[in-house]
């Protein structure tokens, strides 16, 4: 009767942060190693969860023998962040911003 697409997804962890991907996607994470150029190849081995037509498979934390490979992209930076401390009744006020450092790459195949 219904006709569903199951899109197949994983969520990886990279920079202490968790990512949901899929293939042929490009996404910007955390700043990853300075010696990366533009084309080179990156392994993500810590998958955390992975959903195909096979059904989910969890990982205790990560599943064991799967890699993404991915394709380095560019570097780039983040919009201005602000950073505000402030107490009330003592004049103290200081600002300060920052750019964060982020890089940008395409996700090729879940192995």
């Amino acid at each position: 009767m219904y006709n569903l697409v199951i899109m197949k997804f994983a969520i990886i962890e990279t920079g202490g942060k968790q990512y949901k991907i899929s293939s042929d996607e490009s996404i910007k994470i955390e700043k990853l190693s300075a010696e990366l150029k533009e084309g080179d190849e990156v392994i993500f081995d810590k998958v955390l969860l992975i959903n195909d037509e096979k059904g989910v498979t969890v990982g205790t934390p990560y599943i064991d023998g799967v890699k993404i490979t991915a394709t380095y992209e560019t570097r780039g930076r983040n919009k201005k962040i602000s950073v505000i401390r402030f107490k009330s009744k003592s004049r103290y006020f200081k600002k300060k911003g920052h750019r964060q450092i982020h890089d940008k790459i395409k996700i090729g195949a879940i192995k």
